[in-house]
């Protein structure tokens, strides 16, 4: 991927470096690395300069990113892809259930990844997978890609930091008491499974999910997520010890009376956008196999 990126310097940035400015920006020491050792990559004004060269009030830098690799490792697959919003920097998509982000040894060219690395090599650009906010198989609904190094790097420090804000929606059987609540209950691997996991109050690492149910309805509560910290099946296994565990879910609750799958979507996603600083939002409404469970 090619991305040209202009930025004017204001007075109270006026004797940075370029290293010192882009830094302030978001960029990581590697994406300074990786700059360096592209063609022309900073320009101050028109004029190729270095990281070490001085800004000053009124001066345009324009930052050249030029990546000609790919994920050589993940073969293109026409499959089908909900595109929810694309720009230069970075895009949205309503994954589907069944699909997973990444290829694997039994699912090795049906995943996300697999669709858009034939989605850009039908547009002839060179792509590189980084999947931000990465959903289970069969959790389907909104995850954010990113389309070049600068805005990867951006987008992952705002993951760790918690600043892209995800709410889910979930159906689980009966009804829920208290009718809203945070889970503060802490989780850990189950025995030697590298995929389970529990609530250990020992051993586990802090995790924080706090829920609100929005309607019940066919002996069903559809209850809406939001995580405070993002472990691997914190929702499965929250809702699991909440005595409510998700219908569908073949590992923590195998109920497949109405649905196939864990009864679980990305529905809501917001976050600053890493480039231009826009605040983005972004929904997918529920799909029709778990509309089919609220009747």
């Amino acid at each position: 991927m090619e991305r040209t990126i202009t930025y004017q310097i204001s007075e109270s940035e006026h004797g940075l470096r370029v290293e010192q400015y882009l830094r302030h920006k978001g960029y990581s020491y590697q994406n300074l690395t990786q700059l360096k050792k592209m063609p022309e990559s900073i320009l101050i004004n028109g004029i190729w300069s270095y990281m070490r060269s001085t800004l000053s009030c009124g001066d345009t830098l324009t930052v050249h990113i030029q990546e000609s690799e790919y994920s050589e490792h993940i073969p293109p697959v026409q499959l089908p892809l909900d595109i929810i919003y694309e720009d230069d920097d970075l895009l949205v998509v309503n994954k589907p259930a069944g699909m997973p982000i990444h290829p694997s040894l039994n699912n090795y060219k049906n995943s996300l990844a697999n669709a858009l690395m034939y989605y850009y090599k039908e547009q002839g650009k060179p792509f590189i997978f980084r999947c931000t906010n990465r959903l289970d198989r069969d959790t389907s609904g909104l995850t954010v890609i990113a389309k070049h190094l600068v805005s990867s790097s951006i987008l992952s420090f705002m993951a760790v930091r918690h600043e892209i804000h995800r709410e889910y929606l979930a159906i689980v059987r009966g009804a829920v008491s208290p009718a809203s609540g945070t889970i503060n209950a802490p989780l850990a691997r189950t025995g030697s499974s590298i995929i389970e996991r529990k609530v250990d109050f020992e051993h586990g690492e802090h995790a924080v999910t706090h829920y609100k149910v929005l309607k019940e309805q066919n002996q069903h509560s559809l209850v809406s997520l939001i995580l405070e910290t993002g472990r691997t099946h914190q929702i499965r296994v929250h809702l699991q010890y909440l005595g409510h565990p998700l219908v569908g879910d073949y590992l923590y609750n195998p109920d497949m009376e109405y649905i196939n799958r864990q009864a679980l979507h990305s529905w809501k996603l917001s976050f600053i956008h890493p480039i231009t600083g826009e605040a983005m939002h972004f929904e997918a409404p529920l799909p029709e196999d778990m509309r089919k469970v609220l009747g």
